[in-house]
């Protein structure tokens, strides 16, 4: 008895070191820095206290009453069955308790779903496995952009230390101004994804053919990651979401330079491109968009991910391939980047995969090519 007593004693004080060695040991919610997740915080402690003590009082009475009325100091077991006051009072005193609840927590619902009157209204289409940002209304109203993993392959695969925030970075992330409102409409255009970012208290399903809506106002700036929280697949780890919070002025110059881009992006269709800087710039979109499920070196991951190395699609004709990026495959994992990429983007990336690993083409297709493929 006393052997296994000295382990149970050993084992926790190890677990107690354990975590009190841990940087990172963390038992409570993120800091919020909106007021709902404030809200949401204070719910959740009061909810925690409620509980402690309802715990403490009906595991304290059955204690006591095993102990004080054990068979040892000559009691007996009592013979009883109804007794109406008993039935009363542990009738009344949990509805007491659940209307107490309720009151708080209702408060809570209500403000969360409150999504009227937005300075800002952002869509956050979810792809697997990337998130689509487009601002429909306020300041910077016309600005989309995809948002996606940004972390090494090299890290991934242990191959280079991990960085703090690793499986936590995206290329681009959602900038929005301190202090104003914002709605988040929420869908998706394969499976079931998820828009959650604790520090703000928001998590709302982005489900494909609906629109969902939640929002959120910080109130201070900073940096404030979140991740798809729902299992929508192989690259489910790998679509987080990163919001930057800025202030007025710097939200003001970032829209001015994203307006820029897209300026430069639309005429980007009529330059000309050689197979070298069409070939380039598809290497960085493969990395960004395809390398999840067909690898650095092409080889995929087969059955599910094919090989693009000799595939026959990408050795075929151009018209094929074009296709086969702009609309996808139905009824497997090849999705339809028609909706997700620009028409240099997919010309690009295409010339890519036909001059690259044992692929030898040495044609190319241009961006009027997938513009052309558009409209059929």
């Amino acid at each position: 008895m006393n052997r296994v007593l000295g382990r149970l004693i050993g084992g926790l004080l190890l677990a107690l070191y354990t975590a009190l060695a841990s940087a990172a040991y963390r038992v409570n919610f993120q800091p919020p820095v909106t007021r709902i997740a404030d809200d949401i915080y204070h719910l959740h402690m009061l909810m925690m206290y409620v509980i402690v003590v309802i715990f403490c009082l009906v595991f304290g009475v059955m204690f006591y009453s095993i102990y004080a009325h054990r068979k040892s100091v000559g009691h007996k077991a009592a013979q009883f069955h109804e007794n109406t006051t008993v039935e009363i009072i542990w009738t009344i005193v949990p509805f007491l308790i659940l209307i107490g609840i309720a009151w708080p927590a209702t408060k809570v619902v209500i403000a969360y779903k409150d999504t009227s009157d937005p300075d800002i209204t952002i869509k956050a289409t979810g792809y697997q496995w990337k998130w689509g940002y487009d601002y429909l209304k306020g300041e910077g109203a016309g600005i989309s952009f995809l948002s996606t993993l940004d972390t090494p392959q090299d890290e991934i695969y242990n191959r280079k230390p991990k960085d703090a925030h690793y499986l936590l970075e995206v290329d681009h992330p959602l900038v929005v101004p301190v202090g104003k409102k914002v709605r988040v409409l929420t869908t998706a255009d394969d499976v079931i994804h998820s828009f959650w970012v604790p520090a703000f208290g928001i998590k709302q399903d982005a489900i494909p053919g609906f629109v969902r809506d939640t929002w959120f106002r910080a109130d201070k700036e900073g940096t404030y990651r979140g991740q798809c929280a729902e299992l929508c697949g192989r690259g489910h780890g790998f679509m987080p979401i990163v919001v930057k919070v800025v202030s007025g002025q710097q939200y003001a110059q970032w829209v001015a330079e994203q307006q820029k881009k897209s300026a430069a992006a639309t005429e980007d269709t009529n330059k000309q491109w050689t197979l070298a800087e069409l070939k380039a710039r598809g290497a960085k979109v493969y990395a960004a968009n395809c390398v999840a499920c067909h690898q650095a070196n092409g080889k995929g991951l087969p059955p599910t991910f094919p090989a693009l190395d000799g595939s026959k699609i990408v050795t075929g004709s151009k018209a094929g391939h074009i296709n086969r990026v702009l609309n996808g495959k139905p009824g497997t994992a090849m999705v339809a980047f028609g909706k997700q990429l620009s028409d240099t983007d997919i010309a690009a990336v295409i010339t890519y995969e036909r001059n690259s690993w044992g692929n030898k083409m040495g044609d190319m297709v241009l961006p009027a090519e997938v513009k052309a493929a558009r409209k059929k």
